[in-house]
This record gives C-alpha cells, structure tokens and sequence, in this order.
C-alpha cells in the first residue's frame, strides 16, 4: 500500500506550491508529481459543475484510491511521502477522512493573513479570466450566494481565512506533535530557516535545501475593455470546457491566456479602504486562531499588503 507519510494541507495562496517544490528537491522526501491530487476533499467522485471553470478542475481530481497510490509507487525505498492539496484544512470532512485513512500522517499548515490569502485568491481568478466581479470588496460579499449555487472551494475568499475553526477542528483529530504551523512570512523571508523546520518536523535530514523557488506568481492583468472581451470568453469556455477533452480544450484556452496576461509590470492592489471594509470579516477567527494555537496574530489587524513573492 502506497499512502502518503505527510500532507501540506493549507492554505492556497500561501506558498504551498513553492514549499512542494522545495521540499520535492530533498533526497529522503518523495513528492507525488501530481501536485494537489485533491484526494481527500470527496467521497468518491467529485462534483460534476460549479462556479466557472469548476467541472473541469473536478476532472483533474485523482479520486479513485488505487490511482491516488499510484501517485506514490515511485517513491524510492526509504523515502517519505507527500503530497500538498492547500484545501485540505478548509474542508473539515477532508480533514475527518486523512484521520481514518492515515491517522499517524504529519501533516503541514501554511497560514497567510487572511485579508491578503483572499486578495491574492481574487487577483488569481481574476488573472485567469474567470472572476467576474472587479470589485474585490464586491467579491467577497459574494461568497454565500457562490457557496449556496455549488461553487468549489477556491471561491471562498473569505471562508477559506477562518484558521481558527479549521485549526479547532484539526486538534480534535490529530495531536498537535503531528502538526507544524508555519507562516507565510517565513518561506518568504526566512526561506531556509523555514525549510530546516519542516525536515526537523518530517524527521529527516535538515541543511539540504538552500531555496524556495518563485512558483505560480499571479501575473498582472489590466481591467481594460480589450481585457474584459477575453475574459468573457474564458469564462464561457469555463462554463462549457468540460465537455471537450483536456488537450483540445487547451487549443483555444493558451492563446486566450497569453493575451490576457500579456503585460508585466503592476498588480491589482488592496485600497487601505478595501482592507478596512474586508477585515472585519476574520476578526472574531484571529482571535480564536490565537486562543487555538497560543500565537499571537496580532499583525494581521494592523500591517498591510504581504506581496505575492511566492505561492
């Protein structure tokens, strides 16, 4: 049986690609090649629609148990094995089915201020072509009705912030030896440092990796009427795509993408007035995540923008 010794189960937008492709370059750590397989978040077959572009992300879940083994078969003996979906500590029924599959699992926690994770979240579907709500503010109060019409996880930019509960949940699963909460300050700032704290927490060697690398940076994308022309449409290919097979679906969608992304430069940033109005929405979380994991998150109340260096 080929399961998988530890997870990196949040959160998106917080440096979980780039601490899997860090982690992947260490000699006793075996990474599945698959990044966020998805696995754990159903029951099954996943879902068959959603918000745009949502069946075809359900399509990409590698759902049956023997193909999820196989992701693992590579492994080289001796080897610990992962894999890193960042919804999994969202998704408290994911968090229930890792406990009765591999309940000695270690398991990884990025956190990243939650105004800022929902930010960049938005400025991702955004950049893709898929959100339609310019408006970041606008979007996030959007969130009840998306969640009610079926939409997948990556839409709830705010629910997606609330650590303290997800955290709660998680202890009452796994002893908290088993677990590594780390900020995304850390991979950003103290990279190495940061690495050396997960091999000491995966148990193997440490001073091996020198670097975390630049992954899946959001690119800038211009709210221009040109812009909004090929939004609009991947949208609709987002709505329809699942119809078609992967590689001719992907004929239209690269060239669409590649004007859309087409400048360099700027991002959309977050108004002092933006953060103002989103914040209120994780208050009451930040105070239970601090009471949950006895850290203070103080920071985020006050500090502002943390770019997205990595992701």
């Amino acid at each position: 049986m080929s399961l998988p010794d530890f997870l990196v189960i949040g959160v998106p937008k917080a440096g979980t690609t780039a601490l899997h492709a860090a982690l992947s370059r260490h000699p006793e750590l075996f990474l599945s090649r698959v990044k966020e397989p998805k696995f754990f978040l159903s029951e099954g077959p996943p879902p068959a629609r959603g918000g745009p572009g949502d069946a075809q992300t359900y399509q990409e879940h590698v759902w049956r148990r023997a193909d999820y083994e196989a992701l693992f078969d590579p492994a080289p003996d001796g080897a610990l094995r992962g894999e890193a979906t960042p919804f999994y500590l969202y998704d408290l029924d994911a968090q229930n089915r890792i406990r009765r599959l591999i309940p000695k699992a270690r398991l990884v926690v990025l956190l990243r201020n939650p105004v800022d994770r929902a930010h960049s979240n938005w400025t991702h579907l955004w950049a893709a072509g898929l959100e339609s709500e310019r408006d970041f503010v606008r979007a996030c109060a959007l969130e009840e009705h998306r969640r009610d019409a079926g939409w997948a996880h990556f839409w709830h930019y705010v629910s997606q912030g609330l650590y303290g509960r997800q955290l709660e949940h998680l202890f009452g699963l796994f002893a908290r030896e088993q677990v590594l909460v780390l900020r995304y300050r850390d991979l950003r700032d103290s990279p190495v440092p940061t690495l050396d704290r997960v091999c000491e927490f995966l148990g193997v060697q440490t001073g091996l990796l020198d670097a975390v690398p630049s992954q899946n940076v959001t690119p800038f994308v211009a709210d221009t009427a040109a812009n909004a022309v090929l939004r609009a449409v991947l949208r609709t290919g987002g709505r329809i795509g699942h119809h078609f097979p992967a590689p001719v679906r992907a004929v239209p969608r690269g060239p669409l993408l590649t004007a859309l992304q087409r400048q360099r430069g700027g991002r959309p940033t977050m108004t002092p007035a933006q953060r103002a109005a989103v914040l209120p929405y994780f208050t009451t979380d930040i105070a239970l995540l601090e009471q949950v994991t006895g850290q203070s998150y103080a920071d985020w109340l006050t500090v502002g923008l943390e770019p997205d260096v990595i992701d």
